[in-house]
């Protein structure tokens, strides 16, 4: 099974593609990145991916050295070459490169552009998840998908020590998000989300959900929700690119949720037959 990368117009398997030191993300992690899945040789939500991925560069003043066309294509053309039809695909792109270590912009240089992909299918909606939480000590620009990931790197780390799927994040109590997935809770029948401030990243697998439940007639509340709320919430939820939506029955060893199964049931379906569809 061969694993694709892609750096500057060079296509090869990953382990033939070599980045040069000179690259600001080696120094700096100056870049940004954004991830989807395929199915079929189709990729999942790709214009909601692109449209967040040049957001990001545009917040962080990186210069994208392709249109979102252009990008597209690139992408697609990128998966056709794979010989499975299920990958995860990821891309990203950095400032660009300069001969010496500056921590300001290089005059001289453009973005460089990565592509990885590798044969990977989404996680089974059925299984039940575990979480912990932890004290959100990342910077206050966490609505950009930057390459700064060392909070997020810990925070999975410290899940996987304790034999759980993601870390909660809270800032003196209110929860905004986890590592690498979005966290929800369901109450009282209505689904609250935490409000896309510059404290969370929007997820496009959020935004999928919203959509579900106003089509499910299911009350949405884009609002901040605290710790308190979150372990006495009725269902706790997480989504991502590759989870799309996973319920937690336990919080840093506590059981929860489990009292709204039917809400999720639908909700996971919807979100599953959307995803089959779209990559039919």
């Amino acid at each position: 099974m061969k694993n694709l990368g892609y750096y500057n117009g060079v296509c090869d398997e990953i382990e033939n593609i070599f980045i040069p030191m000179s690259d600001r993300v080696c120094f700096f992690g100056d870049g940004i990145y954004d991830a989807t899945y395929s199915r079929n040789y189709n990729i999942f939500s790709l214009d909601e991916h692109l449209d967040r991925f040049y957001n990001s560069a545009k917040l962080l003043e990186i210069e994208l050295p392709y249109s979102k066309q252009e990008m597209a294509e690139l992408l697609n053309d990128m998966v056709k070459k794979m010989d499975t039809g299920e990958n995860f695909v990821y891309f990203q792109a950095t400032r660009g490169s300069a001969a010496v270590r500056n921590h300001t912009f290089p005059s001289e240089g453009r973005a460089n552009i990565w592509i990885n992909i590798y044969h990977k299918e989404i996680l089974n909606l059925e299984k039940r998840v575990q979480l912990i939480t932890m004290e959100d000590t990342r910077f206050l620009h966490c609505n950009i998908k930057t390459l700064n990931l060392i909070p997020a790197v810990i925070a999975s780390q410290r899940a996987k020590e304790a034999g759980c799927f993601e870390t909660v994040f809270h800032r003196n109590g209110r929860v905004t998000e986890c590592a690498h997935s979005n966290v929800h809770i369901i109450k009282d029948g209505a689904l609250i989300t935490a409000p896309t401030d510059n404290l969370i990243l929007p997820g496009i697998a959020r935004k999928h959900i919203i959509k579900a439940c106003k089509e499910m007639n299911v009350p949405v509340l884009e609002q901040p929700f605290n710790l308190e709320q979150l372990f006495d919430a009725d269902e706790v939820l997480v989504s991502s690119a590759g989870a799309l939506c996973l319920v937690a029955d336990k919080v840093d060893g506590k059981s929860v949720g489990d009292k709204a199964t039917e809400i999720v049931e639908r909700l996971q379906k919807t979100l599953l037959q959307d995803f089959l569809r779209e990559t039919n």
